[in-house]
């Protein structure tokens, strides 16, 4: 069976992308004139261009037109901690660093402040009653491109208990930074000690907000990594809960470690 008229269509525009004939940020000619060039209707054009738009091959700006899409620059995320701050990329000085490394800028909304109660995976992993209340602050962090306009990078959401607050750190409950970092403060001001962490890394389909804020592609094209994060203090009691979200086609994470004294081969 022959395949559809919009198929060949596609596949015609995907091999000229893949050959180099049509050269990444290349406006495509308008649907009209695509609709004369191959002899259908537009409707039929308006097809093949949304399947190779499921695809990350094209893209359309609104008031522009249609374009090929540039390959995304690749971002390394390293999950071990760094010697000078503990951080890890994800996260902290070490996540600004990081970014700082390869000529751009790490950049971060207001954190956006929550109280959550009844959520038992974060409760677990906090170790606290499931029907304690927690403290969830929500941040949009961006990485400037080479022209210095900043795109979406990472959702990330650190939860602490609210035992916290009636101890003493209320400022986990103010909608702004926290300028000497929650983990100095945390230290000041409860001696808590984040001393290790505990990784989990997973992939799933994106969510509405998630979507929306990378700029995904309908029809599930893209995933996200999960990144989930849940650290220690001296004692081994939990003292915070992270969950930070990435594009699975912008990034690459890496691991590094030291193998023990004694180690071979075998």
């Amino acid at each position: 069976m022959p395949s559809p008229r919009y198929q060949e269509i596609a596949d015609t525009l995907r091999d000229k992308i893949e050959r180099g004939e049509l050269t990444p940020g290349q406006q495509l000619p308008t649907e009209k004139e695509l609709a004369n060039e191959y002899e259908t209707a537009r409707n039929t054009i308006r097809d093949a261009i949304a399947q190779l738009k499921v695809l990350q091959l094209l893209e359309t700006r609104p008031g522009k037109g249609t374009f090929v899409v540039e390959k995304p620059e690749v971002f390394r995320v390293t999950l071990t901690p760094e010697a000078k701050t503990g951080f890890s990329g994800g996260e902290g000085e070490a996540w600004i660093a990081e970014v700082g490394k390869t000529g751009r800028k790490a950049t971060a909304s207001k954190p956006n402040v929550e109280i959550k109660t009844g959520d038992l995976p974060k409760a677990k992993a906090l170790g606290v009653d499931p029907d304690e209340s927690l403290i969830g602050r929500h941040q949009q962090r961006f990485i400037t491109d080479r022209d210095g306009t900043p795109i979406p990078w990472s959702l990330q959401t650190s939860y602490y208990p609210f035992s916290f607050i009636e101890r003493g750190a209320v400022k986990l409950l103010r909608n702004e930074d926290i300028e000497e970092g929650t983990v100095a403060y945390l230290l000041e001001t409860l001696q808590i000690r984040q001393a290790s962490y505990r990784d989990g890394l997973s992939v799933r389909a994106p969510d509405k907000v998630e979507t929306e804020f990378f700029n995904l592609p309908p029809g599930g094209g893209v995933q996200v990594f999960e990144h989930r994060r849940t650290t220690y203090d001296g004692d081994g009691v939990p003292c915070r809960h992270t969950i930070t979200t990435y594009r699975t086609d912008r990034n690459i994470f890496v691991i590094e470690a030291e193998m023990p004294e004694g180690t071979g081969s075998r």
